[in-house]
């Protein structure tokens, strides 16, 4: 299952009236990850909603990537996930021991995280989907949404790229035992630790990198800072064979999708190939932080995740929101 392509999703989004209450930090019309409204002057909620079909045959792991994915959008934020409400739909005539293979791998994802789940609700649906409503924390001071990019940062991405190209491989039988391991391997990793480590290392923006590609959470993060992104796309890390299975055709509608949604604020140099510009737009699940932070506190995080990658800078605005080299 795709998001909503995201240039239709912006249109719909303007026309609702903006929110004129004091209290909400961060809302819909921001295209961060998660909402933030203040409750006191030191402490906020952050919430979350997130769910989707199947991106494994194994019921439990389907179960674990929801949740990481669903968690991922507080992690983003800098907040501390607290509690969780369960989104099910599911055909009635169904497996009910499929069901509660899912629900229990969701449920351990977080319980690992500390969050309980409350309940939820669920529907009869003939195509299974499920995910989860999470509700956390955060200090309303201490915010991180995609919209504090400055000049002179260091973009740095916590996790490798192509869970949306080896997804559609696994559904059609062509992708490597190496390269469905990786993915769920990657899809499976919770962004805790990044966030905990940007959060001490004072990152000044971040987005978590999921349906929109890289370039998509990218464009939006470049367009709320005001601020121009050079990515260079040889230090994007990439998930086994994606390139080649990029090749192959092994793409989803949200490539074209993420492109028209971008249109002309990204451009790429002469050196990029037309399989990697399209590896940068795959639609990502449970995808990683791509964090903006200066050149400090880049060495910093970088020494408590050292698998974090630099693949680009911040610098001021120009012609276009991303150039890729």
């Amino acid at each position: 299952m795709a998001k909503l392509a995201p240039g239709d999703l912006a249109q719909v989004l303007s026309k609702l009236p903006k929110q004129m209450n004091e209290n909400v930090i961060v809302g819909f019309d921001t295209a961060d990850d998660a909402g933030v409204f203040r409750l006191s002057d030191s402490v906020a909620l952050v919430q979350t909603v997130d769910f989707f079909t199947p991106v494994a045959d194994d019921p439990e792991t389907y179960g674990r990537v929801a949740a990481i994915n669903s968690l991922n959008d507080i992690y983003a934020m800098g907040g501390r996930p607290l509690t969780a409400l369960s989104v099910v739909c599911y055909p009635q005539k169904g497996d009910w021991d499929v069901l509660a293979k899912i629900l229990l791998g969701g449920q351990n994802a977080m319980s690992e995280a500390g969050v309980a789940i409350l309940g939820g609700h669920s529907v009869d649906d003939q195509e299974m989907k499920f995910g989860y409503a999470v509700t956390g924390t955060i200090d309303p001071n201490r915010v991180i949404t995609n919209a504090g990019a400055k000049p002179g940062d260091i973009l740095l991405l916590t996790k490798p790229i192509g869970t949306g190209a080896i997804n559609t491989a696994v559904k059609r039988g062509v992708a490597s035992e190496k390269a469905t391991e990786a993915c769920l391997a990657a899809m499976s990793t919770s962004a805790r630790a990044a966030s905990e480590a940007m959060v001490s290392a004072g990152a000044n923006g971040c987005t978590d990198v999921t349906g929109f590609g890289l370039l998509g959470h990218a464009f939006e993060m470049a367009r709320a800072s005001g601020v121009t992104f050079r990515i260079q796309s040889s230090k994007v890390p990439l998930l086994p064979d994606v390139v080649e299975l990029v090749e192959q055709g092994m793409l989803t509608r949200g490539d074209r999708n993420n492109r028209i949604y971008v249109d002309e604020s990204v451009a790429f140099d002469g050196s990029v190939s037309a399989t990697m510009q399209s590896i940068l737009f795959d639609p990502q699940t449970a995808g990683g932080l791509l964090i903006s932070i200066s050149e400090a506190g880049a060495d910093k995080f970088l020494t408590q995740v050292p698998e974090a990658a630099v693949v680009g800078r911040v610098v001021e605005r120009a012609d276009v929101l991303i150039t890729v080299e």
